[in-house]
């Protein structure tokens, strides 16, 4: 099952090992992402972080079989970029069936984004791709930490609409 979709834009790191795996109980940990499955450096230096009970894989976006990884009988924690991968993941097949939660744990200052909390910072665009998921059924959350409270749609909109 997939025990949390989650954005970072570190993707798999030490917060997520000592974190959220866990927190989770995860076993397997699922990096979707395009530019990461291309370079192997990347996918050595991600998966070498983990220990041997947790199994890892790096892997592009859009060749995930969502449905199978819910299905799965172990806990998956599955990273994504940004939220323009979460928009692709939607028109990939993920619904909250597959992935119930989103976490929003990092995503860096840019160009057109702003400040939800101090390590998150999102675009109109990914403000619009979090709405809607919201509204599809998906529990919508930012946070770095499990034992950070979090942070819900309307107080992420209400964040964002000030300058």
């Amino acid at each position: 099952m997939i025990a949390l979709l989650r954005v970072d834009n570190r993707l798999l790191h030490g917060q997520v090992l000592e974190t959220w795996i866990p927190k989770l109980r995860a076993t397997r940990v699922v990096v979707a992402d395009d530019q990461a499955a291309q370079n192997l450096l990347a996918r050595t230096a991600m998966t070498l972080c983990l220990p041997p009970t947790v199994e890892a894989k790096v892997v592009p976006l859009g060749g995930l079989d969502w449905q199978a990884l819910a299905a799965a009988k172990d806990q998956v924690l599955v990273l994504v970029r940004d939220g323009e991968a979460l928009a692709r993941a939607r028109e990939g097949g993920l619904g909250p069936a597959e992935a119930p939660r989103v976490n929003v744990g990092n995503v860096h200052f840019g160009a057109e984004r702003r400040p939800v909390t101090p390590s998150v910072w999102l675009s109109g665009p990914e403000i619009r791709t979090l709405r809607d998921m919201e509204a599809a059924g998906f529990a919508v959350e930012v946070r770095a930490i499990p034992t950070e409270p979090p942070t819900g749609m309307a107080e992420i909109e209400r964040r964002y609409a000030v300058p």
